[in-house]
């Protein structure tokens, strides 16, 4: 095991916090009522899904980018705004709550829209790069 490299560990902590408190800015902005269907929820994975793709698409076609890139922005602050914990959470009170329907819907919407934003962000990206290269 090697020795603890702390600059990419503050570098997660630092953009873990940026990515929760703009992933809680977004559910107070946009609230909904136990068993509703969780819209801030799924904006947000939906947006952090898309800037995932861009992320990853600057990654793999950059030669060298600094070593903190992918911890700061990719784990950090990403993996703090996206929310799994919360996006089941959410079916759960829908689907006890007799919102089956809206349950499914919702389970699908994510999977379905949390895939086609990463596959656009990252397209997007790379032929926006190969653009100005």
């Amino acid at each position: 095991m090697s020795a603890t490299r702390w600059d990419v560990l503050l570098a997660i902590g630092a953009g873990g916090a940026v990515g929760s408190l703009a992933r809680y800015g977004l559910s107070v902005a946009i609230p909904h009522a136990r068993g509703e269907f969780a819209v801030a929820t799924l904006l947000t994975n939906v947006l952090g899904c898309l800037l995932i793709g861009v992320l990853m698409a600057i990654l793999t076609t950059t030669p060298r980018p600094h070593q903190l890139l992918r911890p700061f922005l990719g784990v950090g602050i990403l993996g703090g705004f996206t929310t799994f914990s919360t996006f089941v959470t959410d079916t759960l009170d829908a689907a006890t709550t007799g919102r089956i329907l809206a349950s499914l819907m919702y389970v699908l919407a994510s999977v379905a829209l949390c895939l086609i934003a990463v596959a656009a962000g990252l397209t997007a990206t790379r032929a926006l790069r190969r653009g100005h290269a």
